[in-house]
């Protein structure tokens, strides 16, 4: 049996998560893109074929993907409409983690037109929030409430930012800018990023703070569910220096000029902040999540919880960041690859988890490597 070829574009911490617990499975061949030698230098000790690239460039992806089977968008916020797009237009099936701010359904009509399957916001949160949304959906006879909390941490809380970035921190500040989309009493509405700030107590990590972001994404198209939030989690007081640095301009993208040269502040910030919130090799982390689902069963009120503590993995080296974005993607590589969701056209992971036998799927892969969700009803 010939194997299926996955070429992952974007091989940061992240993405790299995704290219090596790929290529520990036999069923594929995979090839990891990235602008940065140094980054491809990293999976040196992989069985990946490795390609440097200019991702910003569409004619470079044409060229990088090829005739792949399926391809793995995991590149920064900023480039992954762009991105995606090309992928789309060369025909290839996706699963795409980045987390731009462009509407993913204007490519839903091409992707159609080139028989293309692209599912997006296959992450933590959007993406496993995504697919116990769309559970609860399923298997509850209306929803009436859903509510997903969710943060990534280093287990040490060092001063004063008490916090370090998983993932690019162009992305984490583009959470802390980007107007929050909710919906109340079945009304989309916005509020500004690191709003309505409360504390939240969560086994095994303690009190954290949570503030609004704008994580819900798909679900606001694709659901029906008058109440939605999702919000972000920090170890308290973070919120407040954030607000602080956003209020001051700091992460400003207009430019301006400073002693003869022209620099959006936000630019200078993301490169400051970059060493002061890089974790270190070997340096713990947790990913924390809760989603709360309000609705009715059988005539009788329904209240699911779901609670999610993951760790660092010492034995690998992989983040839990990394572990938890990066394997809810190779799961859904998994799925596309098995010919278990063949639609060609946008999706998000809402529409895999109201699918009983896709679920099931998807949580046995991630269930394999060791992250799970502790689910408890609180009717």
């Amino acid at each position: 049996m010939s194997k299926t070829s996955v070429v992952v574009l974007g091989c940061g911490r992240v993405g790299s998560a995704i290219v090596r617990d790929l290529v520990a499975d036999d069923d594929f061949r995979v090839t990891a893109v990235d602008a940065s030698a140094a980054t491809l230098d990293r999976l040196e000790d992989t069985h990946a074929e490795r390609v440097a690239a200019d991702l910003s460039d569409k004619d470079e992806i044409f060229r990088v993907i090829g005739d792949a089977d399926l391809v793995v968008g995991a590149v920064p916020g900023s480039m992954g409409h762009a991105t995606l797009r090309a992928v789309i237009e060369a025909g290839r099936d996706v699963v795409d983690i980045s987390f731009f701010p462009e509407d993913p359904f204007t490519l839903d009509a091409l992707a159609k037109e080139r028989g293309a399957v692209a599912l997006v916001d296959c992450g933590l949160a959007p993406g496993l929030s995504n697919l116990l949304l769309g559970r609860m959906e399923a298997e509850l006879d209306r929803v009436d409430r859903f509510r997903c909390l969710v943060g990534g941490l280093p287990l040490e809380r060092r001063r004063p930012f008490e916090y370090k970035a998983p993932f690019s921190p162009a992305d984490v500040i583009e959470e802390y800018t980007r107007p929050a989309r909710l919906r109340e009493a079945g009304q989309n509405v916005e509020r500004p990023a690191l709003s309505e700030v409360e504390l939240v107590d969560l086994p095994g990590i303690g009190t954290l703070e949570a503030f609004n972001t704008d994580g819900l994404r798909t679900v606001l198209r694709t659901s029906e569910v008058p109440w939605m939030v999702e919000k972000t989690m920090r170890y308290p007081g973070h919120a407040d220096l954030m607000r602080a640095f956003r209020d001051a301009g700091l992460f400003g993208t207009d430019a301006m000029e400073v002693g003869g040269t022209s620099i959006a502040p936000r630019d200078l910030a993301s490169k400051l902040l970059f060493e002061h919130w890089t974790f270190e090799d070997g340096e713990p982390d947790v990913s924390v999540m809760r989603v709360e689902v309000h609705g009715e069963r059988d005539g009788e009120p329904a209240h699911r919880v779901f609670d999610l503590l993951d760790h660092y993995d010492p034995a690998t080296g992989t983040s839990s960041m990394a572990r938890t974005t990066g394997y809810t993607c190779t799961a859904t590589v998994r799925l596309v690859a098995a010919g278990l969701y063949r639609r060609p056209g946008i999706a998000a992971p809402e529409v895999l988890g109201r699918d009983a036998d896709a679920f099931g799927f998807l949580m046995d892969r991630l269930a394999e490597r060791n992250i799970t969700f502790r689910e408890r009803s609180a009717d």
